[in-house]
């Protein structure tokens, strides 16, 4: 019995490894947070991580449990397996989900209030992206988006074709471009960097290239920019 256990635990190592190599950090990495929401997102997947590893360790105690002293487990009878597996034993773990997600979500929606740092445009198409200041008239459209970092910027998002989808991972969540309607994501950069933004909706033959890059800049150097683009 001991040997059939073993034999769990190890396969339980070897399904855990791709989770373990997932955390490393890349380009397009959501658990290498760079900004405020994405630092939300992340925390939050940590939790569902840790929830589910919860779970599953119980679930595969009582598993290792079956077959190490079978007779301990044929004691439980129907019922107390029904209350004590399928309502107390998860409910606490659901419930911490549960309220993270509501508590961690509300945080990533700007307010409702009108008020908002400056915006910026992102205009989809098949198959690029084109980033416009209307805040500051006329700086041209540039396929760089570039931030102020250190500071809220609300990308209001435009497609000109089909729906496609802005995710910049670092900086935080994905957010549909939908034909006629303007969707809005707040977005902050903690620091100075290169970021890397792709569409996350498929869109056609061309959508595997439909990448973009995000500079964040210090807040004198990106004035400088945009004067610089007038």
């Amino acid at each position: 019995m001991r040997h059939v256990a073993s034999r769990f635990l190890r396969l339980a190592a070897l399904a855990a490894t791709p989770l373990a190599l997932g955390g490393c950090a890349t380009p397009l990495s959501t658990l290498d947070p760079a900004g405020p929401a994405a630092a939300n997102i992340a925390t939050l997947w940590w939790i569902m991580f840790w929830g589910s590893v919860t779970l599953f360790a119980l679930v595969l105690g009582l598993l290792t449990l079956s077959l190490v002293r079978p007779a301990l487990i044929s004691r439980i009878t129907p019922t107390q397996w029904i209350i004590g597996g399928g309502v107390i034993m998860p409910l606490p773990i659901l419930v911490v989900l549960l309220v993270s997600a509501l508590l961690l979500s509300e945080r990533l929606r700007p307010p409702s209030d009108g008020s908002g740092p400056m915006r910026i445009e992102a205009r989809a198409s098949q198959w690029q992206w084109r980033f416009s200041y209307p805040d500051n008239p006329g700086v041209g459209d540039s396929d760089v988006l570039y931030l102020p970092a250190g500071q809220p910027v609300d990308i209001v998002l435009i497609a000109e074709d089909v729906i496609h989808s802005f995710w910049i991972p670092r900086l935080g969540g994905k957010m549909d471009a939908i034909p006629g309607r303007r969707n809005v994501v707040r977005l902050e950069a903690d620091k100075p960097g290169i970021y890397r933004g792709i569409c996350a909706e498929y869109c056609g033959q061309g959508h595997e290239t439909m990448e973009f890059v995000a500079e964040a800049q210090d807040p004198a150097r990106f004035t400088a920019t945009l004067e610089a683009a007038q």
